[in-house]
């Protein structure tokens, strides 16, 4: 089973894109922005799990990077 949560490569300009359950959530720039999404994808507590690789599948660069590629 792969994580619910991908956090996608840095993109040219800066951000990540984020999804869900492949479907696209938002661009984050930073974690505060990751968490907000989770949240409105109804994920209260989602600052605890942005390091669990069970939730959270960080690809194309360093998990908390979020500069552009």
């Amino acid at each position: 089973m792969s994580a619910p949560i991908t956090v996608h490569r840095p993109s040219p300009t800066g951000g990540r894109r984020v999804t869900v359950n492949g479907a696209i959530v938002g661009l984050a720039h930073d974690d505060r922005d990751l968490a907000e999404f989770l949240r409105r994808a109804g994920l209260f507590d989602a600052e605890t799990i942005l390091d669990d690789p069970r939730w959270v599948e960080w690809r194309g660069g360093r998990a908390h990077h979020y500069e552009a590629a």
